[in-house]
């Protein structure tokens, strides 16, 4: 008898469908979507007021116990970094830029800023601190313009800082920022207050183009606010208690910045600033914070639920404590592998006899990110639920697919300082492209939500005119060839057939790449979906050619423009060409 699932309140799957005769069809929720602040300072002002006492932020201090600091805490310190900015003239036209990592004095940054009025962005510490040549920064730089620059750690970012600073900019670091703690609050600061609205851009997230540089997503107040509020609708759980989280994903993402920063703010929750990552040794941070945090909902990518289930599986009292009062688990920028989903599912019945609800969705950091969602039905490999509340998705044939467009309070109005890319990103009805291509689970029952089919622009076609869709063929590859492979690019534009470059697991052996292409090759359906040759390459994706954000996504376009050389030898053939023994199964 399987077990059952423990009760959270969160929504059941709805939507309206609009059929039309061109073949796009519209769907949307059928609920409105409740009422939003008018800027997410106003949430920290209402707890501040409400709940003073309790802890927003956390984080290790250098003696390893959690530092903690309160709403009424925060808000105080808020308004002094806001005074502070202003005194420097710092504006939506002078902005700040914030180089390192999560912090709380970077959400004092953040925070002050939004409150002030004051444009600020969140730039990746990997352009500054992974980057050799600073190619991407000095890019960022440039489009940015900031007036002031925080970089937590100074002498570590001396070097990136050096090699693109114009000397017009003033760099604070964690020596110098109780300098703005220390400004007294003026009138000044409730006047600037007063005139943020919801059209007031409150920052830039830069996203890694599918080419080229980094584009700039605009981010609203009216984006974060509706955003919270379409979170609330789905996950209605969030307004019975504060919730609580221990989290590591970058704020330069809209994931960890927007989604989970704001679902703390909002709610009048807590944060334990998680100062690990799914990566190596690095992880080793994660775990000892989850040992002494309870959460009450966990968020995280794939990798760092895949990292974690060996954990739980070997100390059943850590085991016990990740499962005792957390309500869902969900997981967002890539597939979930099956063999994970199963094991924490699992796990949870060993632990507490239930299992916890799986939840993922379909968003971008155009939509704040959140835009469609499982529900109580829960998550299944591949899916990506219905509309939430608020917004309007549009399914438009494109080629072999139906291509998702986005419309709602929730959607970037543009790029910044770039109007060519902002006039493309729309169709002529005001709904963003996403890219992304969905496909009905059940086109007789649309309650059971969509499918991710891949990214639009990845999908080429091979010389016989058959189509290659690249994100599911790519997901299966790495579910194949786990312990092998670490990330795969997918080749075969305008080819006779499908190769892969493939960047290894370190130390994995060569010999067992040769028996597992010939396994996934039997399992293939077609040209479409088997992979005929592969090649094991020596150099890590690079984060100064674009290839990979600091987030771990693989940037499958500029892999393959790159490594134009190696691509050729993939189709020219040579030893170092793994390819199916005896040509085709």
């Amino acid at each position: 008898m399987p077990a059952r699932v423990r009760q959270v309140r969160i929504a059941a799957a709805e939507t309206i469908l609009d059929r039309r005769e061109n073949g796009v069809i519209y769907a949307c929720h059928p609920k409105p979507l409740a009422p939003w602040a008018p800027k997410i300072t106003e949430r920290l002002e209402h707890w501040a007021e409400h709940a003073g006492h309790r802890t927003f932020l956390a984080e290790r201090g250098e003696n390893g116990e959690w530092q903690r600091l309160s709403y009424a805490d925060t808000l105080a310190r808020v308004r002094s970094v806001a005074q502070a900015l202003l005194d420097r003239g710092l504006s939506q036209d002078r902005p700040v830029a914030i180089l390192s990592g999560n912090s709380i004095e970077h959400a004092l940054m953040a925070l002050g800023a939004m409150y002030a009025g004051v444009l600020y962005a969140p730039i990746a510490p990997a352009y500054s601190l992974a980057a050799k040549d600073h190619t991407t920064l000095r890019y960022l730089w440039k489009q940015f313009q900031p007036g002031l620059v925080f970089a937590a750690e100074g002498p570590a970012f001396e070097r990136a800082i050096d090699a693109v600073a114009t000397g017009a900019e003033e760099i604070v670091t964690n020596e110098s920022f109780p300098d703005l703690l220390a400004t007294r609050p003026t009138g000044a600061v409730d006047d600037a207050h007063a005139k943020v609205t919801p059209d007031t851009i409150a920052k830039i997230l830069f996203t890694s183009g599918s080419t080229g540089h980094p584009k700039g997503v605009i981010n609203t107040q009216r984006m974060l606010c509706s955003n919270q509020e379409m979170l609330r609708s789905i996950m209605q759980f969030l307004t019975e208690e504060p919730p609580v989280l221990c989290d590591w994903l970058p704020w330069n993402h809209t994931f960890g910045g927007n989604h989970n920063f704001g679902i703390a703010l909002y709610n009048g929750g807590t944060l334990y600033i998680d100062e690990g990552k799914p990566a190596g040794k690095a992880f080793a941070a994660t775990v000892r914070n989850l040992r002494d945090i309870a959460t009450t909902a966990y968020f995280n990518v794939p990798k760092g639920f895949e990292m974690l289930v060996p954990y739980l599986k070997e100390d059943a009292a850590f085991r016990d404590h990740f499962f005792s009062r957390v309500k869902i688990l969900f997981y967002a920028a890539a597939g979930l592998n099956q063999r994970v989903w199963d094991d924490l599912k699992q796990l949870a019945v060993d632990s507490c006899g239930e299992e916890i609800l799986m939840v993922t969705g379909l968003g971008a950091t155009e939509s704040s990110p959140f835009a469609l969602s499982t529900g109580t039905e829960g998550a299944a490999a591949g899916r990506v639920g219905l509309p939430v509340p608020g917004v309007e998705l549009k399914l438009v044939p494109t080629d072999h697919k139906l291509e998702a467009r986005l419309r709602g309070p929730n959607i970037t109005p543009g790029f910044w300082r770039d109007d060519e890319l902002t006039r493309a990103a729309y169709d002529e009805e005001g709904f963003y492209k996403l890219g992304d291509a969905v496909v009905f689970v059940d086109p007789e029952d649309p309650l059971k939500g969509f499918l991710f089919d891949g990214r639009i622009n990845e999908d080429f076609k091979l010389s016989t005119g058959t189509w290659v869709s690249v994100g599911p063929l790519r997901m299966k590859f790495l579910t194949h060839f786990r312990g092998l492979a670490q990330e795969v690019v997918v080749a075969g534009r305008d080819r006779d057939f499908v190769a892969a470059l493939v960047f290894p697991v370190p130390g994995a052996d060569p010999a067992r790449f040769q028996v597992s292409l010939e396994e996934f090759a039997a399992l293939s359906t077609g040209s479409s979906t088997c992979i005929e040759r592969i090649l094991l390459l020596d150099e890590a994706p690079s984060a100064d050619a674009m290839e990979i954000t600091d987030k771990g996504s693989i940037n499958q376009k500029a892999v393959l423009k790159n490594r134009a050389i190696l691509v050729e030898e993939l189709y020219r053939g040579s030893p170092r060409v793994i390819e199916i023994r005896g040509g085709k199964p």
